[in-house]
């Protein structure tokens, strides 16, 4: 058992809900950030996500250019794309906070001789304000979706990832907030943290690699 245990070589970190702390609706796991967009737009939130929905979900996988991702739903919402972007950065940086608590356990853990890597389902605007410099500059490793054209939970990207970091899966250690992308990390054969808090999180990894 200790032997295992002191196999995990690298660690890997989901950025929303994990590194970077967001408000959620409380029945679901919609970021607030749509709501807030919304509300400035003045329109329901059913008719903006029909006027985002099938290119938000092309831009996460990458399948459609920023600029035409924003065009595309500048003109759905009759808005200009230059106001459009600029209250999507806004609303981002407002509902979502960087976690110190986690970041400084993750530079603690690089110190220590574990490779960090980041991987993270992200379109462009919320890549440009959540995958910062902090990140792209302490990680090893750094897997966004809109940037490889795969998304969790497809096995694609973690085969990537571990890839990227020459490891075999066994060596890797994947933190996540979601159940769904969980299992597939598991299945490949990485170990996994299922993130509630920073406190249960921490203590779950120093038990993992000690």
């Amino acid at each position: 058992m200790k032997k295992e245990k002191t196999e995990i070589k690298a660690i890997i970190f989901d950025i929303g809900g994990v590194l970077q702390l967001g408000k959620y609706h409380k029945n679901h796991r919609t970021s607030k950030v749509h709501d807030d967009v919304s509300k400035k737009l003045k329109i329901p939130l059913d008719q903006y996500f029909d006027s985002i929905d099938s290119v938000y979900a092309d831009s996460i996988e990458g399948k459609i250019l920023e600029k035409e991702a924003l065009k595309i739903m500048a003109k759905n919402l009759k808005i200009s794309v230059k106001k459009l972007k600029k209250i999507f950065i806004n609303a981002y940086k407002k509902n979502f906070k960087f976690n110190k608590q986690l970041f400084k356990q993750a530079l603690k853990l690089k110190k220590e001789g574990y490779k960090i890597a980041i991987l993270s389902d992200q379109w462009y605007v919320s890549k440009q304000v959540l995958v910062g410099p902090k990140i792209k500059n302490n990680f090893n490793v750094v897997v966004i979706s809109c940037g490889v054209g795969v998304r969790k939970p497809n096995p694609k990207i973690y085969r990537l990832i571990v890839k990227k970091l020459k490891l075999s899966p066994k060596y890797c250690l994947f933190i996540d907030n979601q159940q769904w992308n969980i299992k597939p990390a598991r299945k490949l054969g990485m170990k996994t943290i299922l993130f509630k808090n920073n406190k249960q999180t921490i203590r779950e990894l120093e038990n993992l690699i000690k």
